[in-house]
């Protein structure tokens, strides 16, 4: 039996101030081929997962706080208690617009990385409107920021 411990899974934190941990798969101890989870921490006022779109059908369950998501032309809010179904190849961003960290699960299937998160970590990430589909119409802008100290290599 293979047990994962949120409290013990380190994560990586990404220049769009959020935490990501591995829950299935990555650096987790629990490995699944069919999907991947996770468990995100958004930093207050501005934290987010940037624009990006991937082949993998996911979906995100907000556990805490208040956030903006945007799928394909669509914006909402969103708040604990919420889940949001991410088809394939739609573009989606989610940012935390409190003043407390948001939280949020997310799950996709089948399991592996998702390029997004090579690209923000090499500040190559496509950008909204320019490389790729616009955001909608009052959305928080991209974080499309280069790492501290420049690319990284993983």
């Amino acid at each position: 039996m293979t047990i994962g411990d949120l409290k013990e899974i380190k994560g990586r934190t990404y220049p769009a101030q959020r935490l990501t941990q591995n829950l299935v798969g990555g650096a987790s101890p629990v490995k699944c081929k069919n999907f991947a989870m996770g468990f995100v921490t958004l930093d207050p006022n501005g934290g987010q997962v940037p624009w990006h779109n991937q082949e993998q059908e996911e979906v995100y369950f907000v556990v805490s706080g208040k956030t903006e998501m945007c799928l394909g032309k669509e914006r909402r809010e969103m708040c604990a208690g919420q889940i949001v179904q991410i088809p394939s190849g739609v573009y989606h961003q989610m940012t935390n617009i409190g003043d407390e960290p948001a939280t949020f699960i997310y799950v996709y299937g089948p399991a592996g990385d998702v390029d997004h998160w090579k690209q923000e970590l090499a500040g190559t990430l496509p950008k909204a409107g320019i490389d790729v589909p616009a955001l909608p119409e009052g959305a928080h802008p991209q974080c499309t920021d280069m790492p501290e100290g420049g690319p990284v290599i993983i």
